[in-house]
C-alpha cells in the first residue's frame, strides 16, 4: 500500500475505515466509529490520507488521518509570561483532537507529514477564525515526545493526559 499526495475530508462511502489500524485502540475506534458522526454533528473535521489503490470493497484504505476541532483553554493554564498578556475569559484554540498513522507506515515519516499538513490546515483556518494556539492531548509518552520534537510545550494535565500547546505565532512563519 502506498499513500496518495493529498489529505481529503473523510467520506464513509469512499474511505475504508474498518481496515485502519495504528496499534492504538482508542484512535482505531475513533476513525472507525466516531469520526464521521462527529463531522455530521458539526463538532470536528477529520482529514484522511488515502491509499493510491482501492481495496476489494472499492473503498480506499486510510494511511493516516487527523481530526481538528475548535476549543478553548483557561488563561491560568498557560505559563505566567504568556498568560499576563491575555484576557481573563476563555482563550480560543484549535484542538488537534486525533492524529494517527496506519501501523504499516510507522517509522516512514508519515507522522511528521501528517502533523505538518494538520498545522498547515489550521493555519489556513486561522486566517478566517483566529485562535491563540493549537493544543493536543497526548495518549502516550511517545506521543508527547513526538510533539515536543516539533515545538509543542506542556500546558497542563487534563483527564490524566498531558496537554501540550503550540502558539499560532510559532506556526505562522512556517506557512505565512
Amino acid at each position: 500500500m502506498s499513500w496518495s499526495k493529498t489529505f481529503e475530508e473523510l467520506s464513509k462511502s469512499k474511505h475504508d475505515r474498518d481496515s485502519f489500524d495504528c496499534d492504538e485502540s482508542e484512535l482505531n475506534t475513533f476513525i472507525q466509529t466516531q469520526a464521521a458522526k462527529h463531522m455530521q454533528a458539526g463538532i470536528s473535521r477529520t482529514m484522511v490520507l488515502p491509499g493510491t489503490a482501492p481495496l476489494l470493497n472499492q473503498k480506499y484504505p486510510i494511511c493516516a488521518f487527523y481530526s481538528v476541532a475548535p476549543s478553548s483553554i483557561r488563561r491560568e493554564t498557560l505559563p505566567a509570561a504568556l498568560a499576563k498578556k491575555l484576557p481573563h475569559y476563555p482563550i480560543p484554540v484549535f484542538l488537534l483532537a486525533q492524529l494517527a498513522v496506519h501501523k504499516e507506515f510507522h517509522g516512514s515519516g508519515l507522522g511528521k507529514v501528517s502533523l505538518i499538513k494538520a498545522l498547515e490546515y489550521l493555519w489556513d483556518v486561522n486566517a478566517h477564525m483566529r485562535a491563540y494556539a493549537i493544543v493536543v492531548d497526548c495518549l502516550t509518552d511517545s506521543a508527547q515526545g513526538f510533539y515536543q520534537t516539533f515545538g509543542f510545550q506542556v500546558l497542563c494535565e487534563q483527564n490524566e493526559r498531558v496537554r501540550m500547546f503550540l502558539p499560532m505565532k510559532t506556526v505562522g512563519p512556517l506557512f505565512g
